[in-house]
């Protein structure tokens, strides 16, 4: 007999409790929504200023001035990342010569 008991076997689980007694479960889904208010209309939020929507799986802008200054921004941003990334490319192959002409 073990001097401290078994410490290796599990001690049981105690038993669930039962499911919910509530009659919501019950419910048909449009009487939920009327009751509960589950109708939340699309989800908005504002980030510095701007207002965004969620609308299809994405975050769309809402309309207004700022809307086209941000999107012109983008443009120039994307633009840039481009060319960066071209220059970058023509970087590694520069490496990528380098080493081949150094090992020969």
């Amino acid at each position: 007999m073990p001097l401290f008991g078994n410490i290796f076997s599990p001690k049981k689980t105690p038993p669930r409790k039962s499911a919910s007694l509530s009659n919501l479960r019950s419910l048909d889904r449009s009487t939920r929504e009327v009751e509960l208010g589950l109708d939340y209309g699309t989800p908005t939020m504002n980030l510095t200023g701007q207002s965004l929507k969620f609308e299809n799986g994405h975050w769309i802008t809402e309309t207004g001035i700022s809307a086209g200054v941000d999107r012109r921004e983008a443009q120039r941003l994307r633009r840039r990342n481009q060319q960066l990334e071209e220059e970058n490319n023509l970087l590694r192959l520069k490496v990528d010569i380098l080493l081949d002409m150094v090992r020969k």
